[in-house]
């Protein structure tokens, strides 16, 4: 069976890293752990309009917590060690693995990231887009 392209318009020519990055977005599975917000914060003084990706991660600590971008992709994982020393009666908060990943547009730039009360933000910045206009001279063949 033959795969038909999204972005098939004759239009759109050199679009597919796009085409590309949606298959992938659409191929990943969440279970929707860890909860998460994305945000727009406006700009700041100094600081450039960005976006702030907020998981929630409570009972994990800085060291548990991994933050990389691998080709465009950022990926935050968490890892908690089993205690085995420990008998439950009731276990209702899991020691569990997770691993988020968030596809990075061109230019992306993570700023930061902080974890204050259980909440991992992450800040990214978005790049202005540049005006570009370039003239493009027309040869004359004969």
């Amino acid at each position: 069976m033959t795969r038909l392209p999204h972005l098939n318009s004759p239009f759109l020519l050199g679009f597919d890293d796009i085409e590309r990055a949606l298959d992938r977005v659409s191929r990943t599975t969440s279970d929707g752990y860890p909860p998460y917000n994305i945000e727009r914060l406006a700009r700041a003084d100094t600081l450039p309009e960005r976006l702030r990706i907020t998981l929630a991660v409570a009972g994990f600590t800085r060291d548990q917590l991994d933050i990389t971008v691998e080709e465009n992709q950022l990926v935050i994982r968490g890892r908690q060690p089993e205690d085995k020393g420990r008998q439950f009666l009731h276990r209702g908060i899991a020691a569990r693995q997770f691993q988020r990943s968030f596809l990075l547009a061109d230019g992306m730039q993570v700023l930061g990231a902080d974890l204050t009360n259980g909440l991992l933000c992450v800040d990214l910045a978005r790049p202005e887009p540049e005006k570009m206009i370039r003239r493009i001279d027309i040869s004359v063949r004969d």
